[in-house]
């Protein structure tokens, strides 16, 4: 699995950005960002989040959590996950077990 500081440095250099453009952007020095992409520091939360945001990624991503980047990007489905957030339990228990079965149908459909 790719570490934190692997997986900045591997977005970095996919939308070309050099460590200073990024240092910059993050209104932080060039050394931060190195040891931020060797590891050897780790951001506070916030800045985890404005390196997500600047990488087009999610901090889920970037700590490891998953291994898609660009899982949480689409906007259609942060906002049924947002709202599926401000049901109640019993409402949710139900969407879940409803997208479960559509899901598994999905999928032993593609297996066919």
């Amino acid at each position: 699995m790719l570490s934190f500081g692997k997986r900045i440095s591997i977005l970095r250099k996919e939308l070309g950005l050099s460590q200073t453009e990024l240092a910059n952007q993050l209104n932080t020095s060039v050394s931060v960002v190195s040891r931020y992409e060797l590891d050897k520091m780790t951001p506070s939360v916030d800045t985890a989040k404005k390196l997500a945001k600047l990488l087009n990624t999610s901090v889920g991503y970037l700590l490891g959590e998953n291994d898609n980047a660009e899982l949480f990007k689409d906007p259609e489905m942060l906002k049924r996950f947002q709202d599926i957030s401000e049901f109640n339990e019993e409402d949710k228990k139900h969407i879940f077990y409803t997208l479960d079965a559509l899901i598994k149908s999905v999928k032993l459909k593609s297996i066919a």
